[in-house]
């Protein structure tokens, strides 16, 4: 596993996202709508806010209103930190009650490929295409992922790329393009 996972500008929260499966589940979580690198900050405010720590028990355990005031702040942990608080809440229940509350587990006990990209399709969020970038993250990034994950991670450029926080930027503005370039002129 890498020391940092260098998503934010930040190196504590970079630090956290490879030292901690949870943030990092929850950092690819909140990666909608919401700047990338902010969102991968935020598992680590999250848990400054729950008192320095972070696990999946701790945050399940939390009364949902009391966690959207946590992810409202300042500063918020999302663009619309009610929902994401509550797809998070509802992540960290999944955490605990099919893994044990270790959120490696995921990844780890995943016969293949395949059951990986299952496994993280079923958690609240992760429609298919965050669930493939995932998996990448998993077998580029953390050097965990089970056989076969090369065929189920994405095949377009992603957070799963990013080697350095300046990518995240470069990341940024591929995406812009695209975007751009799919757009139908108006008429």
């Amino acid at each position: 596993m890498p020391h940092e996972l260098p998503f934010t500008e930040d190196s504590a929260a970079n630090r956290l996202l490879a030292s901690n499966p949870l943030a990092l589940l929850i950092g690819m979580l909140l990666d909608q709508q919401f700047p990338m690198e902010r969102a991968f900050l935020s598992p680590h405010l999250l848990a400054a806010r729950l008192g320095g720590t972070l696990d999946a028990r701790t945050v399940a355990d939390t009364d949902l209103d009391r966690l959207v005031e946590i992810f409202r702040g300042p500063p918020a942990l999302h663009r619309f930190p009610g929902s994401m608080a509550e797809r998070c809440h509802r992540l960290c229940r999944q955490v605990v009650d099919d893994h044990g509350g270790d959120a490696a587990r995921i990844w780890r006990d995943a016969a293949d490929g395949k059951d990986l990209l299952d496994r993280l399709q079923s958690l609240p969020g992760f429609g298919k295409a965050k669930a493939r970038i995932f998996v990448g993250v998993v077998g580029k990034r953390l050097g965990e992922g089970p056989p076969g994950w090369e065929e189920a991670a994405a095949d377009w450029p992603s957070i799963a790329d990013v080697d350095s926080v300046e990518k995240v930027y470069e990341l940024r503005e591929q995406k812009r393009a695209m975007k751009a370039a799919n757009r139908k002129p108006s008429e």
